[in-house]
C-alpha cells in the first residue's frame, strides 16, 4: 500500500465527536446524558483536547474535581507508585497505611479544635448517606432537615435531601421519609436571613420537635442551586440552634473543599465547626475518593462494621488524596483560588456593565467557584435559562467549557483549576466575552 492510501486509510478510521455522540445515544442510558457533544480524549492542567484534535480551556474542571489540575506531575506519579504495590485489597478487611496517612491529614485540617476521626468511602452521595447514618446512630433520632436549592446526591436518600426537582428527582419517588425542608436565605430571590430562621422555627412548631431531629444539613455555598455562600449570621444562628437542641450540623462540602472557595474548606467563612463535614470531587484530583470527617465522639457512634464499602478508600485514591494536599500546601493553591475569583469577578462585572439588562449578579467573593446570573430586564425575578443555553453553546464551539446551574437553569458557573495561569484566564474569559456578545446579539 503507498504511502498516500495508508494516510487516506487512517483518515478514514477516525471518528469524531459526532460519530461518537451517536454510538453513546445508541449504546447508553439517555438519563445518562451529557452537556456538550465533546468527547475528551486528552487532558493537562487547564486544557484539554477532543477526538479531533481541538483544543479547549477547561473552566469546568469535571465539576470542580480536578483542583490541582488535570493529571497533575505529583499526583500522576503518587498513582503511579501505588500502582507498583496495591490496587485494591479492601479497607475492612486488610487496611494499608496510606488510609491511615490520609486520615489523619484530615482531621487536622477539619476546622475547629474538637478531636476529629475520619471515614472513607467512594463518592460524594455516599459520603452523604453515612453522614446521615451516623448523625442519626449518634442521636437516636429520625428527623433531617434539608434546606431549599440544596444538592446532595443522586441516590435516594440524598434525592429526598435535595430541593432541586428537575432533573435529578423527576419520577422517582416516593423518596424516604423523616426528610423536612426549610427555605435557604438567598438576598437577590427575597430570602432573608430571618425569613428563613422564621421558617426553620414554624417546622420547628408544627411538623418536627427539635428533640426528634438528628441532623441538620447544608452546602456552605450552595452547588446545583446556583452558587449562593450560605450568609455567615445565618450559618453562625444554625450553629447555636444545633447547639441549643443536641442536632448534627453537617456540612456538605462535596463542591466547596480542598482549596476550591478560598479556603480549605468554606465552612470556615463563618467560623463555625460543623459536626459532620462529607467530602469527595477536588479530594484526589480525579480519582475517586469520598468521605465523612468529623468530631470523634459523633463518629464513633457506629459499631465496627456498620460503616464502610468495598472500595472505600482505596489505596489509589489515598494516594492520589495524599498528593493533593501536598501540592494545595506546595503551590499555595487555596490563596491561589482567592486571586483567581478576583480576577474573574474584575472581567465579569466588565461584561455586565455591557450587557446590565441580562446579568442580574456576579458572585465571585468564595475563590474559584464563581458564577454569573442570567435575567431578562435586569431582574432577577426574571430568570433567562434560554441566553444561558445560547452562551454555552457559543463558548463550547468557541473552545471553552463552561457549565450551568441555578433552580432555574440561569447560571454560569465557573470552576476553573487552581493551578490555571493568569494567561489561560485572561484567554478564556476573552473567549467568553465573545460567546456572549453572540448570544446576546442573537437574542436580541
Amino acid at each position: 500500500m503507498s504511502a498516500t492510501l495508508a494516510q487516506d486509510a487512517v483518515k478514514a478510521e477516525v471518528v469524531g465527536n459526532a460519530q461518537w455522540q451517536e454510538r453513546k445515544d445508541a449504546a447508553m442510558a439517555r438519563g445518562e446524558g451529557n452537556l456538550a457533544p465533546i468527547f475528551i480524549d486528552r487532558a493537562e492542567g487547564s486544557e484539554v483536547w477532543d477526538v479531533e484534535g481541538k483544543r479547549y480551556l477547561d473552566f469546568g474542571t469535571g465539576i470542580a474535581v480536578v483542583n490541582t489540575g488535570h493529571l497533575h506531575p505529583k499526583v500522576k506519579s503518587a498513582v503511579a507508585k501505588q500502582l507498583d504495590h496495591l490496587s485494591h485489597s479492601c479497607i475492612m478487611i486488610t487496611p494499608y497505611a496510606s488510609a491511615v496517612e490520609l486520615a489523619e491529614r484530615l482531621n487536622t485540617l477539619a476546622p475547629g479544635d474538637t478531636p476529629k476521626k475520619t471515614m472513607f468511602v467512594t463518592t460524594g452521595a455516599e459520603a452523604v448517606e453515612n453522614a446521615i447514618k451516623i448523625a442519626r446512630s449518634h442521636t437516636g433520632r429520625r428527623g433531617i432537615v434539608a434546606f431549599d436549592g440544596g444538592y446532595h446526591g443522586r441516590t435516594m436518600m440524598t434525592l429526598g435531601l435535595t430541593g432541586k426537582v428537575a432533573p435529578y428527582k423527576t419520577r422517582f419517588g416516593p423518596f424516604p421519609g423523616e426528610i423536612y425542608r426549610a427555605p435557604y436565605p438567598i438576598a437577590g430571590h427575597g430570602i432573608s436571613d430571618e425569613a428563613s430562621l422564621k421558617a426553620l422555627d414554624t417546622l420547628f412548631r408544627t411538623d418536627l420537635d427539635p428533640a426528634d431531629c438528628a441532623a441538620m444539613i447544608l452546602e456552605p455555598v450552595q452547588g446545583e442551586g446556583g452558587f449562593y455562600p450560605a450568609p455567615t449570621a445565618w450559618l453562625r444562628r444554625l450553629r447555636e440552634i444545633c447547639d441549643e437542641h443536641g442536632i448534627v450540623l453537617i456540612a456538605d462540602e462535596v463542591q466547596t473543599g480542598f482549596g476550591r472557595t478560598g479556603k480549605m474548606f468554606a465552612s470556615e467563612y463563618a467560623g463555625i465547626e460543623p459536626d459532620l463535614m462529607t467530602m469527595a470531587k477536588g479530594m484526589a484530583g480525579g480519582f475517586p475518593i469520598a468521605g465523612v470527617v468529623g468530631k470523634a465522639a459523633i463518629m464513633d457512634a457506629v459499631d465496627p462494621g456498620g460503616l464502610g464499602g468495598t472500595y472505600a478508600g482505596s489505596p489509589i485514591g489515598c494516594a492520589a488524596a495524599l498528593a493533593v494536599l501536598d501540592v494545595l500546601e506546595e503551590e499555595g493553591l487555596v490563596e491561589r483560588a482567592q486571586a483567581i475569583g478576583a480576577r474573574f469577578g474584575t472581567a465579569l462585572e466588565g461584561v455586565q456593565r455591557q450587557y446590565p439588562h441580562l446579568i442580574g449578579d456576579i458572585r465571585a467573593d468564595r475563590g474559584a467557584m464563581i458564577a454569573l446570573e442570567l435575567v431578562r430586564d435586569g431582574s432577577m425575578a426574571k430568570p433567562n435559562a434560554a441566553l444561558l443555553k445560547a452562551v454555552l453553546a457559543e463558548c463550547h464551539k468557541r473552545g471553552l467549557i463552561i457549565l450551568a446551574c441555578g433552580m432555574y437553569g440561569n447560571v454560569i458557573r465557573f470552576l476553573p483549576a487552581l493551578t490555571i495561569s493568569d494567561e489561560q484566564i485572561d484567554e478564556g474569559l476573552g473567549i467568553f466575552g465573545e460567546a456572549f456578545a453572540a448570544a446576546a446579539g442573537a437574542a436580541s
